[in-house]
């Protein structure tokens, strides 16, 4: 498959799974965003410029069908506020440790902990990023205090966390299988098969 038609491929998997999984952020299928823009900076580094812009943008126009559907005004929903806009360097948090692993990539078990590695560093960061702009800068948490912000840090780190490292994972094992079935080569036709 040509790079750009695998690419291609990619990104329309990735925009599907945010997009069904975003427009309801409490159905029993959590929200895959996170995950997407890590995977989207593994396989779209070379599309970066333009791919993690248009998956952010999708991530707007979604949240945007989803709060105006329910007969709500985009700006002044509970989520939205300054802080919203820290999504941008939030998800390109979770972006650039995808970039990060596929520069360092091998197949190896070694790239199996970089990514672990990059997967908690960009959860991390990321969550600092939306959870404290949004702690920080809504009108919807009253009483703001380092201890509040901290225990709301961390309270939310893990779930986030884990529903990140379980959309990951099953990329790694599909890009594991894709990985080992690209170094399955077919056995060379023998010249006298050839004739048969």
């Amino acid at each position: 498959m040509k790079p750009n038609t695998r690419n291609s491929l990619i990104l329309a998997l990735l925009a599907v799974l945010m997009v069904a999984t975003r427009v309801n952020h409490w159905t029993p299928i959590p929200d895959a965003s996170w995950a997407v823009f890590f995977i989207g900076g593994f396989y779209l580094r070379n599309w970066t410029r333009w791919a993690f812009p248009l998956l952010m943008a999708l991530a707007i126009v979604v949240d945007y069908a989803v709060i105006t559907r329910q007969g709500m005004s985009f700006w002044e929903h509970y989520c939205v506020s300054a802080a919203y806009w820290f999504l941008v360097p939030a998800y390109f948090a979770m972006w650039a440790g995808g970039l990060w692993v596929s520069r360092n990539y091998s197949r190896s078990w070694r790239t199996l902990g970089l990514t672990v590695v990059a997967l908690l560093a960009s959860v991390a960061v990321c969550q600092l990023l939306s959870q404290g702009s949004f702690y920080w800068l809504s009108d919807s948490v009253q009483n703001k205090s380092v201890a509040g912000w901290a225990a709301n840090y961390f309270q939310w780190l893990l779930p986030y966390l884990r529903t990140t490292a379980t959309y990951v994972g099953i990329a790694v094992v599909v890009q594991a299988i894709a990985a080992g079935a690209s170094k399955t080569k077919p056995l060379p036709v023998r010249n006298d098969d050839a004739k048969r």
